[in-house]
Formats: C-alpha cells, structure tokens, sequence
C-alpha cells in the first residue's frame, strides 16, 4: 500500500486571516489570546483539509517564518533580546521585526524595538527566512513547548501526526557566523538538543518525524558531506522513524550520502529530479522507504495525472509499501484554494490547482496505485481534457511575439556608450549633490488607497473618481519628498497594488486570482500572477502617472518599472516553454516601456530586479546559463535610453556577493541594495571586486517599524565608503516604503536626508 502524506500546508488561512491577526496584535489592537486563538482554528481547518492523506504535518504552523522558529526550539535567541519581559512570542516578534506589540514595549521592553533578525531568501524562493546568528559561544537548549503542545492539538482531533522539522545541517547552512567561526563547529554542541527532541516525541507516541534537509540539493564540500553522517549518526538511536526530506533540487553527487544516512526514509523532489530516481534506486539500501514529490509544490499547474502514474506503476510493483507519494515540498508556496476564485479566467482557472486542489491530485493518485486506474477513471479523464485544452489553446501562443523574441540582437543589449562616458553627461543633466538621496519607489499605502481600489474595481467609484484620487495621493507623496529634500523623487505608487501584479494586468499573456495569496514574509503576502502564454504590451503602462508626478516638482522624477526577470520569477510562470524565452518576452514588453517614458522627458528610470539573485540555480554548476540570460534580458529592457538618460536597479534581500560580476554586467549606472540588516556585511564583494558604477547601500532597513538614528546612517554609509568611492554612493532606504506608516517613514526619512547632509559637510 502507496503512503500518501505531505510535507508542509500554507499557513496563512484562505482569506489571509493570520496576516490581520498579526498586524492586529502588532498594532496593539487585539489581545496576544486573539492571536493565539485564531492559530489553533488555522491548525485545526488545515488539518480537517488534508483529511485521508496517511501522514499530516504538524509543526508546519508558524506565527512568522518555520526558520526562527526553529531558533526559538533550540533556545537559540540573540542576545539583545534575552531577559526581556513580555511573553515568547514578544521576543519572537522582536527579532523578526525590531519589536513586539506595544503592549509589551510598554511594560518594560526597548520602546525603540530592538534590531530585527537579517532577512534573506529561503533557498531558490520568494519565501523569506530569519537567518540564525552565530558566535563561537553560542549554546542551545531545547524548548519543545509549541512544538508539543501543536502536536497534542492534533492528536486530540485524530490527525495522522508527522512531526516536521528543519534539520541540524541545513540550520548551520543557513545561518550566519557574526564573530567569523566556523558554523560547523557548533554541531557537537547542537545534536544533543535534537535527540532530546526526538525522545519527547518518541514519548508522545510519534511514529515518523520528517527532519527537512534541502541543503542536500546544494553543492557540499567534503566538511558539510561529512556534518550529515555525524548528525544522523548521532541521532539513528532515537525511538522514532526520521523520513529525510530534500526539495528544491537534485540531489547528484549527494546522492550516495542521502541514501545511505542512517534514516528510515529519503524524500526526493522527483519533479526537479525524476531522472535522478531511477540510479538512486540502486544506491537505496532494501529496508528505506522513498518518498517521490510527484506534485509541484511550487507551481499552480494541473498534474498531469497519467503521466505520472506512467512512471510511478513499475516504482510501486518494485517497492511496494517502501513507495510514498507526496508534493514536491511544502505547499507553503502555492495559494490555499482553488474553490475561492469566482472571478477568475475560466478558461486559465481550469488549468490550475492550488494547495488543496493539488492534495486531491495525490489522492487520486494515492487511489489509482491501490485499486488500479478504473476506481478513479472519471478523474483521470478530466484531468487529461483539461491538460489538452490548455494545449490547444489560441491564448497561449502568440506568432508575432515569438518572431520578436527571434530578432533579438547583440544590440539591443548595449548602451550606446560606456559608463565612464554617460556619467558626466547624466550628472550634467542632473546636477546633484554629493550622497545623492533617494527612495526605493513607493510610499506607504494608506487605508485610503486601499479604499479606493477597492471601490473602483467594484464599480461603487468612476474612472474619473479614482484618477483624482490617486493624483492626489501622488501630489502628496511629491510634497512629502520636497519638504524632505530628498534630490530624486518617486511618484510613490499609490496607483499600484503590487510591483509585479500590477504590470502582469497591462500585459497579454497574464491572468489574475482574486485569493491566490502566498507568504512571502511574517505578514507580507503576495498575489504573483499567473503567466499563461506570450507576452505582449498593449499600451503604455506607467507614462501618464509618472508624467503627471514630474509636472508637479522641477527636481528629477523617476520612472519606476519592475524588471522582466523580478516579473518572471514572482509569477507563477508557464512550463510548456523554457523559462529563458518568457523571460526575454517580458524583457522586449518592459524596453517599449522605457523608451516611452524615455520620449516623456523622464531623465531617471528605474527597472528593479528584486528577484535577480532567488532564480539563481542552487548548484554552482548551472549558475552561468541561468545568469546569461537573466542579464541579458535586463539590457534588454534597459539598454535602448540615449546616455544622458540614468538607468537605475534595485535587488533586495539576497545574498548576492558571489555574483557580483553579473550584477555588473547589468551595466545599470546606479544599483540599489539591502545592506541595513546586514550591517553593510553585503558590501564585502567590493573588497575584492571594482564595481564600476554607482551605488545606494539601503541605510533604512523599511521591513522593522523602528525609525533609525542619522548617527546610525552615518556610521553605515562611512562603511560602505571603506569599499566604494564616496563619489559614487547615494544614500537611500533598502526597498520600497509600501508596508510602512507616513508617521514611520517621515521622521526616518527626514534622519536619512539629515545623514546625506552631514556626510556632505565631513567630506
């Protein structure tokens, strides 16, 4: 019998229900009882959702992010926030955003918040975790509480309990050293508070515990190889079953290592890695169970159904009962619900499953395997005509787009001029100060805002109505940054729910959900857009907004787009073509785009590449194509302005030192970058490597409610003045300002216009 189980759900609710509940407590507005409750009623649903699966994650539920949770088990917490009052999850909150409800701030805690944990990238994802911070002295002591008290919750309600957990390498992996010792180091003094913790549940009556090791899909020299025989053979005495889960990725060279650890299972991404089974069969000792992640985890298309059972009927005769079938990886990643969108494409809509939708597809499955094909044909056969449908659909092919994409020339790619020639025509053009100041696009979206786009696509406000609106948030935004001094201006975005939602509805080639929400970080959540078939630009998509801004102020306004790669990777991207030709489709739909605000006069453009760094494969060895053609799609889009004309980026959130080459290559004249959180650490590639353009290290770390001082910006941008030429630094936030309050953002703001000018005078 096939065992079908999953790795982890989403946890913010259908309806993004944890988000408000967090934001509410956050702001002080309901009880910690509130918050607490409303996790139980979420742990509770979701479990109900994935009744009939064999094996059900527990622990999967987070108040924020699975890795500082993971912190918080092992006692690992920074030191500046041991002995403060408030309950667990006030300190919890402390380093996951600088501070906790202000109830607790109140009651003895840092009224000024505490500094927040450094943020960065869950992998290859847009997920954002809370990096575990490391010294030569660090200690752990387990606190198994939540984790006890989540799993007693679901045996009380009869859940098939799989306890999850992030594995002792991977968690090393992940974190970083802040005194420059070795992470490794620290193992000896971690496993013993993981046996502790698999005796606890061996006591609870658990059977199997899913210990999540995606570090195995990396590339691992011979220390970290050897980290994972040390770990599992410390812990192989426990009195439970430990299913080792790998996703994201193949598993290669690690394969031997993976499938000869002393564990009771090996779960495997075989959407990543279905070639990578069959030898890793003959390597997998006869006792072990493998889990195959047949369903993408991380994509929101239809499995096809027949296919997979194709391939996995002759694995299930061989193995029997050693075979289980799961997702790829946690469902953390995809929308809760399929069922919720009424407004949605028909057509698109019945290409799609989301979470719940793609546990059903592993039902079927999980069904087809134990009583053949016949018992589940009905849903065999609409899963193929759906799969056909979308194949022979007019919508998804575009002739005169994939011709443009064949006319793509060297170019297109190229400035008219190098770098040390545009810079003094633009700084001519320009004429601004030294440490120029500058924000990263947006400006804080107001209940107003949000209450107006919601009337306007409900119909209860005009077109008329709503432009006035928006004008005259975008006038306000334009003061605002007047009255600062700030030297180049944003429109602030209030027209905009999202930088990538938002050019995805301007674009052919595009679908929307209503409630296709995914966790990005804590409280932030996203809606990507859903990239069926070519793309193509119909219209101008931000000239007019960006047109009206610049009448309003005689100081440089910029245009503000999002780049074709950010467009691609933060969109649920179409996998019948490469990824490589959606990519340069978009790049050619965002070059009309510059051009057009290029003819509008506009002398600054910004085309962010948050996403740049996520889409790099996770094996060294697959970085230069991907690179190749992410950096080329950027000049793309970015390369057909005349010299004077300033092209800017932005990446945020990303560990980005190793390619600092590529980011180069971009050939942007000004580059903008996270360096608040990480105390200007992400300069430390410029030691070594002569970047040649300009640079804004983000001195305001926007994603924490704390303001920071001037001393404090002060002291980062004379740091990052040891690596770049003062002469080229500008000084700015490290993202955009959309999460944030006006009465946050103008005192902190005001700091760092206060910082820019002292700089000036010590120069």
């Amino acid at each position: 019998m096939t065992t079908i189980h999953n790795l982890g759900f989403p946890r913010i609710g259908a309806q993004r229900e944890l988000k408000f509940a967090l934001e509410s407590y956050w702001k002080g507005a309901s009880p910690l009882g509130a918050l607490e409750a409303l996790g139980a009623q979420l742990r509770q649903r979701h479990w109900q959702q994935q009744a009939g699966l064999d094996l059900v994650p527990v622990g999967d539920f987070s108040f924020y992010d699975q890795v500082l949770d993971t912190s918080f088990l092992l006692g690992h917490l920074p030191q500046r926030v041991q002995g403060l009052p408030g309950d667990a999850l006030d300190n919890y909150f402390r380093v996951a955003r600088g501070r906790s409800a202000p109830a607790a701030e109140g009651a003895g805690g840092p009224a000024a918040g505490v500094a927040a944990g450094e943020m960065t990238k869950w992998f290859d994802t847009n997920y954002h975790y809370i990096v575990p911070e490391f010294t030569a002295a660090t200690t752990f002591r387990l606190d198994a509480s939540r984790l006890l008290a989540q799993l007693a919750e679901a045996k009380a309600q009869g859940v098939p309990a799989k306890p999850v957990i992030i594995g002792p390498v991977t968690y090393l992996s992940i974190g970083k050293s802040k005194d420059g010792s070795s992470r490794l180091a620290l193992l000896e003094r971690l496993l013993p508070a993981y046996a502790e913790l698999l005796e606890l549940l061996a006591a609870q009556g658990v059977e199997w515990v899913q210990i999540d090791e995606p570090v195995l899909v990396t590339e691992l020299d011979a220390q970290w190889q050897h980290a994972f025989n040390t770990a599992y053979h410390h812990l192989k005495t426990a009195r439970v079953k430990i299913l080792l889960a790998t996703y994201f990725g193949q598993l290669q060279d690690n394969a031997y290592l993976a499938a000869n650890l002393p564990v009771a299972g090996l779960h495997v991404d075989a959407v990543n890695d279905r070639a990578g089974v069959l030898p890793l069969l003959n390597l997998l000792p006869a006792h072990k169970v493998l889990s195959l992640g047949v369903i993408n985890g991380r994509n929101i298309w239809k499995t096809d159904l027949a296919a997979v059972l194709d391939w996995v009927e002759p694995l299930a005769q061989r193995l029997g009962d050693r075979l289980w079938l799961a997702p790829s990886c946690s469902l953390l990643h995809v929308p809760v619900d399929l069922a919720s969108e009424r407004q949605m494409d028909a057509e698109v809509r019945s290409w799609l499953a989301f979470a719940l939708q793609k546990l059903e597809e592993l039902r079927v499955l999980g069904r087809a395997l134990r009583e053949g094909r016949g018992a589940v044909a009905a849903e065999l056969q609409a899963n193929q005509a759906a799969l056909a449908a979308r194949r022979a659909s007019r919508r998804v092919h575009n002739p005169a787009v994939q011709a443009a994409v064949q006319g793509i020339t060297a170019r297109q790619g190229q400035r008219a001029s190098g770098y040390a020639q545009r810079a003094p025509r633009q700084a001519a053009v320009l004429d601004l100060p030294a440490y120029p100041t500058t924000t990263i696009g947006s400006f804080p979206q107001t209940a107003e805002i949000r209450q107006a786009r919601s009337d306007y696509k409900a119909g209860r406000l005009d077109e008329a109505g709503y432009q006035a609106l928006m004008r005259a948030e975008i006038e306000r935004s334009v003061r605002e940054q007047e009255r600062l001094g700030l030297d180049v201006l944003v429109h602030g975005e209030a027209e905009r729910n999202d930088m990538v939602e938002y050019f995805g509805e301007q674009l052919e080639g595009y679908a929307f959900s209503q409630f296709g929400w995914v966790q990005s970080y804590g409280s932030r959540c996203v809606k990507p857009p859903i990239l069926f078939g070519d793309v193509r630009r119909p219209r101008a998509m931000t000239v007019d907004w960006i047109a009206y801004a610049q009448a309003l102020t005689t100081k440089p306004m910029k245009g503000m787009l999002t780049g074709p790669v950010t467009l691609l990777n933060w969109s649920f991207v179409r996998d019948d073509q490469p990824r490589a030709a959606s990519c340069r489709q978009l790049a050619l739909a965002i070059r009309e785009e510059v051009l057009d605000l290029e003819r509008a006069g506009v002398k600054v453009i910004q085309i962010d590449e948050a996403a740049l760094r996520e889409g790099l494969p996770l094996r060294r060895s697959q970085w230069a194509d991907y690179l190749g053609w992410a950096v080329e799609s950027f000049r793309i889009a970015a390369n057909g302005v005349r010299d004077e004309t300033q092209i800017h980026t932005h990446m945020c959130y990303s560990e980005f030192n190793d390619i600092i080459a590529s980011i180069a290559d971009m050939d942007a004249d000004v580059i903008t970058i996270e360096t608040a959180r990480s105390d200007m650490e992400l300069l430390d590639a410029f030691e070594s490597f002569d970047y040649p353009n300009q640079i804004g290290p983000g001195v305001y770390d926007i994603h924490s409610p704390n303001i920071p001082a001037q001393d404090r910006m002060v002291q980062l941008m004379k740091k990052a003045a040891e690596r770049v030429p003062a002469e080229r630094l500008w000084v700015n936030p490290d993202c955009g300002l959309k999460t944030r309050q006006w009465a946050e953002v103008i005192p902190a703001l005001g700091n760092m216009v206060a910082a820019a000018r002292a700089l000036r005078a010590q120069a």
